[in-house]
């Protein structure tokens, strides 16, 4: 996994990959263990609190097994930061031209994000034929992926983005679809509760998706 257009290979570990938003950076391993428990292999650390980098090295170190990768990566900063943690792959909400050629030369896959046609060509230009579609449910969900995908057939996608359990398998169901984010699989409130119970269902029911 050295090179971005190897991110196919990270995006294809689960039908869901959890996006996770942690406050607390001791909650990181307990949760990663409880996702691996569940059978899927693959967390986004979102880069959206003071504990985030924390709670990516947490996983690392502590649950190895366990393939984390950093999300809301927005600089060249936040990459190096992220990778430095510990991250195994990024993604990011966009993709300025800056961001994606630094990260073409970076030693982990990254996934820019995209929201029409036109970011999707610049990114297949630059070497990347995997996106992260977002926001999902409000550019049009399914239908919109499934649109872009006659035209752009090289592309294939994460939607993330208002996806719920029962949306998700519209998503699956699609050739160029790889995964979709899911940010229900482990809410803030349940991993500040410590509710591993309702994380590990809603994970087993998410590893059943596809």
């Amino acid at each position: 996994m050295s090179k971005p257009q190897d991110a196919t290979n990270v995006l294809t570990l689960s039908p869901v990959i959890p996006v996770v938003t942690i406050d607390n950076a001791a909650d990181a391993a307990p949760l990663a263990r409880v996702l691996l428990a569940s059978g899927i292999p693959t967390i986004e650390i979102t880069l959206r609190t003071p504990a985030a980098l924390d709670a990516i090295k947490a996983i690392a170190s502590e649950a190895p097994e366990m393939v984390v990768g950093a999300g809301t990566v927005l600089t060249e900063k936040d990459l190096s930061a992220a990778i430095d943690a510990g991250a195994r792959y990024a993604l990011s909400p966009g993709g300025t031209p800056k961001l994606m050629k630094a990260a073409r030369k970076a030693s982990i896959p990254f996934v820019p994000g995209v929201a029409t046609a036109s970011e999707i060509m610049r990114g297949l230009d630059l070497g990347y034929t995997c996106f992260k579609f977002f926001p999902a449910e409000q550019l049009g969900g399914a239908t919109a992926i499934k649109s872009l995908g006659a035209p752009l057939a090289a592309a294939r996608f994460c939607p993330t983005g208002s996806i719920t359990p029962e949306k998700a398998p519209a998503y699956l169901a699609l050739k160029n679809v790889l995964c979709v984010g899911g940010s229900w699989i482990a809410p803030a409130e349940y991993i500040k509760a410590g509710d591993w119970a309702s994380i590990e269902a809603a994970a087993k029911r998410a590893v059943a998706l596809r």
